[in-house]
């Protein structure tokens, strides 16, 4: 397959981010965009939940809210996630669902591999852990969400490089039969990053080596692009969303 490569790393708030990824499903829905990958980070820093989460069992909001931290609810499902600027990148992709993508938990596993690939680059005996993280020794250094609509997926994750575990354990809250079934005591001892591991972290190297992680994992084609003005516009349709009490409160 050919797969568009999308670079957005210079960072958006938590409401476009998510925005853009609806954006990029409902138009793959429509065949008007490309099979496509996106990498991005967060700016500022921001927590989202999933979709069948409620609020106050995903995150601390006194902590939240009195460190002004962005948050909101995404369309796809799994857990609460702390997504740092300066220690995390983002993927998203759109793909129609077919083939081995057709089986959720394999369409996991197999675009998992491309994070899995990314790490033993890099150095890291990283495995895939259905039904949608990568570890290493256990510890979490991935996680990914996915949902489906009308023929295509979206799914996205992240890659902690260097994320701040210090606040991602303020932020996040987890349930401590989650927590129990992982043989962990808390959100800290569950997750690791990839500086913790090698140390310093050349994120150009990352984001190089991420790209041919999903061109092994899907034997893609990669040709590198940037977002439309339709899906910008698109996404700023949905960006109001996001932001509303009434999205974000739902559950």
């Amino acid at each position: 397959m050919k797969l568009r490569v999308i670079l957005d790393l210079e960072g958006r708030d938590a409401y476009w981010q998510m925005a853009i990824d609806e954006a990029l499903l409902q138009l793959r829905v429509r065949g008007e965009v490309e099979n496509t990958l996106r990498l991005y980070r967060f700016k500022p820093s921001a927590v989202t939940i999933g979709y069948f989460q409620r609020v106050g069992d995903a995150v601390n909001l006194e902590y939240i809210k009195a460190n002004s931290i962005d948050f909101t609810r995404r369309i796809t499902g799994g857990g609460s996630v702390y997504h740092d600027t300066n220690g995390e990148v983002t993927y998203s992709i759109v793909l129609p669902v077919q083939g081995v993508l057709t089986d959720v938990l394999e369409s996991y596993r197999v675009i998992c591999s491309a994070l899995v690939y990314t790490l033993r680059k890099l150095g890291v005996n990283a495995e895939f852990a259905p039904v949608n993280d990568v570890v290493v020794s256990g510890r979490k250094i991935s996680g990914s969400a996915q949902t489906r609509r009308m023929g295509v997926l979206l799914q996205h994750g992240t890659l902690m490089y260097a994320t701040n575990l210090d606040v991602l354990e303020k932020t996040l809250v987890a349930p401590r039969e989650k927590l129990a079934s992982k043989g962990v005591k808390s959100i800290r001892e569950r997750v690791v990053t990839l500086k913790d591991i090698i140390g310093e972290v050349d994120v150009d190297l990352l984001v190089k080596t991420f790209i041919e992680g999903f061109k092994q994992a899907l034997n893609a084609e990669i040709y590198h692009d940037e977002l439309s003005e339709k899906e910008l516009r698109v996404a700023s349709e949905s960006v109001g969303k996001y932001k509303s009490p009434e999205w974000i409160y739902k559950r």
